[in-house]
């Protein structure tokens, strides 16, 4: 097969492919006009977020038998349309779920131990100690929405913490063990004290997490995204802190990213922005949850087997 790269990657997931006998052409610079012109040419495209692929990229690639995303998420790929056009669709959600969940961890555990305030106030010469006593995740109830690889393996880090994790999936059924108990939003809504969100971007979920939703939850609540900006509707996620209905919040992803996650888009950034930025119960990243040196490396991994294995030609 001739497949075009369109994103940089790990160089594992092209050297494995042309081991097996596979053409790679790796032009990370074209611009979307300039793979439009080309894609005809190619059996198999690999992406990360740099360009959408949509119904009028796909209707130009007549010779295409899959789309390979590296990473987790395939909210810039038009799946039904690729699909209704024989046009297998893969992603890698498996090379940074332990990554995610890490990052997840280390977030929150961060908040409940005021150890970026405490940080940054060392640094300034001052030595605050009563005004940084923390909170400790043994004996919390943890919510977790979205059971698939991000939300799973979030759930196996915690064991150990002395934590009772409820999850719900709307789509999974019969997954609760020893350590996760299966439950219902009402479940999580009433006994959940931190919410962790692993749900892909969907019209299902496209700000899922909102001013009605939060009023729901019976405690104060402390939230966790590493799922996609979107799912978050930060005006309702600020208005809430500011009532102490939430009582902390790690964001790994904003509603303001850019399509590529690459940036910002600094003109969009409204007043729930500024108030974000400006509160110590608020630690922030810059959508690196699954950005590991490992992760990258697995995920061209993950590919290479699933296209190897998956979209062989006809």
């Amino acid at each position: 097969m001739k497949i075009l790269f369109i994103d940089s990657n790990h160089p594992l997931l092209h050297e494995t492919l042309q081991k097996a006998g596979h053409t790679c052409d790796l032009n990370y610079s074209w611009t979307k006009e300039e793979i439009i012109a080309s894609i005809h040419l190619y059996d198999g495209i690999v992406i990360r977020s740099k360009i959408k692929i949509t119904k009028e990229i796909i209707d130009k690639a007549s010779r295409l038998k899959f789309i390979a995303r590296a990473g987790a998420g395939m909210e810039n790929i038009d799946v039904d349309y690729a699909e209704s056009k024989g046009i297998k669709c893969i992603h890698a959600p498996e090379g940074n779920r332990d990554a995610v969940a890490e990052h997840a961890i280390g977030m929150l555990l961060a908040l409940f131990n005021n150890i970026c305030r405490a940080d940054r106030e060392v640094r300034e010469g001052k030595w605050i100690r009563e005004g940084n006593r923390g909170i400790e995740l043994m004996g919390k109830t943890v919510g977790i929405i979205g059971y698939g690889n991000m939300g799973s393996a979030f759930a196996e880090r915690l064991k150990g913490f002395g934590v009772t994790v409820l999850a719900y999936d709307k789509y999974k059924k019969g997954f609760g063990n020893e350590q996760v108990q299966e439950a219902s939003m009402e479940q999580i809504f009433s006994e959940a004290d931190v919410l962790s969100l692993h749900t892909p971007l969907t019209d299902a979920t496209h700000y899922l997490i909102n001013d009605e939703f939060i009023s729901k939850f019976k405690k104060n609540i402390y939230i966790i995204n590493t799922a996609r900006g979107k799912c978050l509707d930060t005006a309702g996620l600020v208005k809430h802190l500011q009532s102490g209905k939430v009582a902390g919040a790690c964001l790994d992803v904003l509603e303001y990213e850019m399509v590529s996650f690459e940036n910002l888009e600094i003109h969009t950034l409204p007043e729930a922005f500024q108030q974000l930025i400006k509160s110590d119960r608020v630690i922030l990243s810059s959508h690196i949850a699954g950005w590991t040196h490992e992760s990258n490396e697995k995920i061209a991994k993950v590919l290479a087997e699933k296209i190897l294995r998956d979209a062989r030609p006809l």
